[in-house]
């Protein structure tokens, strides 16, 4: 077991190895990790209280192999992966949503919501004094038993496990029975402050716990393992339920309980965000929350500096070569973890090569790994893939998230650059950016590219791309046709090349933002349409199609993909796709030949086995694809020349939602003139599409995100508007993702967002509660104040959804993918909207603040158990106190 930092608080590794306990507890458990560190790339939070879940890191490890201390995060973040909690019978209690909730209403609006976050609270600090209790309980028959000849603990066990829960009893005991009557008398004079202040002056009881935590659960272990009598107490400790629930009690485990005011420390200090963000700045409350606030971060802080010093930062790998014809950054998977290594392709030898640990001042290094002479060095055949390597790939939804929280850090970075003596903060967030971009690209990669010695030894990297794979392996393959001599490089002959490549390295960063200057263009954010024509200089006929990839964190995705052109030696397809940009700079276009030979087919799911006939690619001028007429170009390709077409639609631009003139139609027409004509609670575009992607698309990988073809996207678009009898032919026979990508553009073209202008201010401050029980409460009475053509169409997008994610494993697509895709179409404000804020900031800082509160939006509905349309006016709420 490992050792206790100086204040009592565990190492990242200690959690796995004490807790082969119940997976409920293991849970709650992970939310230590996200209290004692800070930024940890990979982490996935939620916000209750019972539902914290890390994503488990590979073994506390920085990307140099350094163990990380543990880190308190003071600040708040963005809004949490959301989930939904129940009540301890698992059903949800449903009490009455508070009236008067709607957007608009300036500080009557305000205070609403500092009413909602306030009942959440209350009603989860009802539920904290009962797990208190439930701990108390058996303290005192021990104690009464510890003096007798048979006692259950010893005096000194008792006061080790129990150690000041007595005390954080009484100060939340007396807390709640203060903040109750201001809760049942509320008004607009109603302070609360007072007793926050109060509640953060007392702090120092939870930093005594804090240092004796791990040594009272190390105890209680101890102590169950030798007396099988208070085994059967620690795990079966009933906690009285909230006093509307049907249960009146559920069994918990005392190691579960023991973690509970661990977890209270940081919820206290969100729920303070929270009020401040609602507190009018003339309120008495405003200077005593602030107060209370700075008393807790304080406290947080307190502990972050003394752990601070014996930090190890994170290295990042860097190189060169003596005669390099190529290095760069690759993931390898080694003892199946992910490692970023620099690798350099020298004349006669492959190295591979991570940057090496020095102490401060000293000049960096690398270290060697391996190398592999290139006359010895083999690539995987097909046939030779019997027992291929195991690659565990992150879900989707994990990428996503990642990629969010650096969003929200960019957003962060711009706002703390204009703030005076902001620039301390700006370094703290760039290096915690630059953690989480790493680890994206860490993870991200799952295209194998296998190489072998010819003494059997195997060695695998994993890249984002089959652009790159065939690049590596094109580059070996040329060196490996001159006369080359296998070599054998003695220690200091090795060491010697090891440290040229520090000097002599073409690729010094790893491509991150963090590591750009500041001037350096920050890629194009919105939609490139591209146009691929056609492709000439094949010399057989074959069966050929081209991808489209894009550059997206430091790494290329696969956007789009033409139809096969069959037995051709000049393919012509002249088919249009909208590829959406995220900060890219550049576009790929890789030629195939399809491989119908299925016995050619590799065992591992992710190798590509269709033949890459040529590849190129273009940079993305900003000055060049941002005009509004069409940039025709041809990429040359190992003697095969491709020609397109392609230009760019800023995001700002892209979802200008306008009333179409044609009122007879249904794209650019307001729902609920739809529905009324048609008679319908669902539009009938919506409902036909949804039915043909559940029918033949929803195992199809990237439904809903790789593109369509624009032309058929627009034809389906004028037999909608048109009202053809012909459109359920047309859609049996349309390329499904053209289908899904005119459900999107029904949804983009609407006059106004699905969930309404109106009540989109609302949505944006709902889903910033850091509180789950007023997110709960906030969010479900929006959804009650939509039209119900909106909601009627909403729940049935929402469930369809859903469906689509169960098939996962399959089309790759998670509800955070979804999320991704459909949170800014349904939730972009009209432009009438817009531009009540274009005097706050720019069109552009717009979109990349609100794209990732809409994406929240959606994922939240998305992670919530079914949503009855019914139930919801009935005025009833799915909502839990048990937080």
């Amino acid at each position: 077991m490992e050792p206790l930092s100086a204040h009592g608080l565990p190492r990242l590794s200690w959690i796995d190895t004490l807790y082969s306990i119940p997976r409920y507890c293991k849970q709650l458990l992970s939310a230590v990790v996200w209290l004692l560190r800070r930024g940890k790339p990979g982490e996935n939070f939620n916000y209750n209280t019972d539902g914290y879940e890390g994503d488990g890191a590979e073994d506390g490890k920085s990307q140099d192999g350094s163990e990380t201390l543990p880190y308190i995060d003071e600040s708040p973040t963005m809004s949490p992966q959301l989930c939904v909690p129940q009540g301890p019978d698992g059903e949800t209690v449903s009490p009455t949503p508070p009236e008067g909730l709607l957007p608009g209403g300036g500080i009557e609006k305000g205070l609403e919501m500092k009413k909602l976050v306030l009942s959440g609270f209350l009603a989860s600090e009802e539920i904290y004094i009962n797990q208190l209790e439930a701990l108390l309980l058996p303290m005192r028959p021990l104690k009464a038993t510890a003096t007798t000849s048979q006692p259950v603990l010893t005096i000194q066990q008792i006061k080790t496990i129990f150690y000041k829960i007595q005390d954080i009893f009484e100060i939340h005991k007396e807390f709640y029975d203060a903040l109750l009557p201001n809760i049942q008398q509320w008004d607009e004079k109603v302070t609360v402050g007072h007793l926050f202040q109060k509640l953060a002056s007392q702090l120092g009881v939870y930093k005594a716990f804090v240092d004796n935590y791990k040594v009272a659960l190390e105890t209680a272990e101890k102590c169950s393992q030798a007396n099988s009598q208070f085994q059967k107490i620690s795990e079966n400790l009933k906690v009285k339920g909230p006093k509307d629930s049907k249960d009146c009690t559920t069994t918990i485990s005392m190691e579960a309980l023991l973690y509970k005011p661990i977890d209270r420390v940081t919820r206290s200090t969100l729920v303070l965000h929270d009020l401040l963000k609602h507190t009018p700045k003339d309120h008495p409350d405003f200077p005593l929350l602030q107060d209370a606030l700075r008393i807790s971060q304080n406290f947080l802080s307190s502990i972050n500096e003394e752990i601070d010093p014996r930090r190890t930062a994170v290295t990042t790998p860097k190189g060169e070569a003596r005669q390099l014809v190529k290095d760069g950054f690759l993931v390898e998977v080694s003892e199946s973890s992910r490692k970023l290594r620099h690798v350099f392709l020298f004349t006669d030898l492959l190295l591979c090569a991570k940057m090496k640990k020095t102490s401060v001042g000293r000049h960096q290094q690398y270290e060697c790994k391996w190398y592999i002479p290139l006359a010895d060095l083999t690539f995987q055949t097909l046939d030779d893939s019997d027992s291929p390597t195991s690659i565990q790939v992150l879900p989707e939804h994990e990428l996503e998230e990642m990629k969010i929280k650096i969003s929200v850090l960019k957003n962060e970075i711009q706002k703390e650059k204009k703030a005076p003596k902001g620039q301390s903060r700006v370094e703290r967030l760039r290096k915690k950016m630059n953690e989480q971009e790493s680890w994206l690209l860490t993870h991200s990669p799952t295209i194998p590219f296998r190489i072998h010695n010819k003494h059997g030894k195997s060695y695998l990297f994993l890249l984002s791309s089959d652009y790159e794979r065939a690049e590596w392996r094109e580059s070996i393959q040329k060196l490996q046709k001159k006369d080359l001599q296998a070599c054998v490089l003695s220690s200091v002959e090795l060491q010697v090349l090891t440290s040229s490549c520090f000097k002599l390295r073409t690729v010094h960063n790893i491509p991150v933002t963090s590591n750009k200057d500041d001037e350096e263009t920050p890629g194009l954010y919105g939609f490139l349409h591209v146009i691929v024509h056609s492709a000439k200089g094949f010399k057989e006929s074959a069966n050929l199609y081209c991808t489209l990839e894009v550059d997206s964190y430091g790494y290329f995705v696969s956007k789009a993909k033409t139809r096969v052109f069959r037995d051709t030696t000049e393919p012509q397809w002249n088919e249009e796709f909208e590829i959406e940009l995220e900060g890219s700079q550049q576009l790929r276009i890789l030629c195939y030949e399809t491989c119908y030979d299925k016995s050619m087919l590799n065992k591992d799911d992710n190798e590509i086995v269709d033949k890459i006939m040529g590849k190129g690619q273009v940079q993305l001028d900003p000055q060049t694809v941002q005009s509004k007429n069409w940039h025709m170009d041809v990429i040359e390709m190992n003697g095969i020349k491709v020609e397109f077409s392609m230009k760019f639609t800023s995001r700002d631009l892209s979802l200008k939602r306008t009333l179409s003139k044609k009122q007879s139609g249904v794209f650019g027409v307001k729902i609920n003139v739809v529905t009324k004509r048609e008679r319908s609670k669902v539009p009938y575009i919506v409902r036909q599409c949804i039915e043909e992607v559940e029918k033949r698309g929803i195992d199809e990988v990237g439904i809903y995100r790789i593109s369509g073809v624009a032309t058929d996207i627009q034809a389906l678009k004028a037999s909608f508007d048109t009202n053809t009898k012909d459109i359920l032919m047309m859609l049996s026979d349309m390329d499904i993702n053209a289908i899904a990508g005119t459900l999107k553009l029904y949804f983009r073209e609407l006059p106004e967002p699905l969930l309404t202008d109106r009540l989109h201010p609302a949505f944006m401050e709902g889903i910033a509660l850091s509180d789950p029980a007023a997110k709960e409460n906030c969010m479900m009475h929006l959804l009650r104040s939509l039209p119900d053509p909106n909601l009627m169409t909403f729940l049935t997008l929402l469930e369809h959804l859903k469906r689509v994610a169960e098939k996962e494993p399959v089309n790759k697509m998670s509800l955070h993918n979804l999320g991704t895709v459909f949170g800014p179409t349904l939730l972009r404000p009209s432009e009438a909207e817009i531009a009540k804020t274009q005097h706050i900031t720019s069109a552009s800082d717009i979109w990349s603040h609100d794209v990732m509160a809409q994406v929240q939006v959606l994922l939240y509905y998305l992670q919530h158990p079914p949503i009855s349309f019914a139930e919801l006016k009935r005025n009833t709420l799915y909502f839990s106190t048990d937080l």
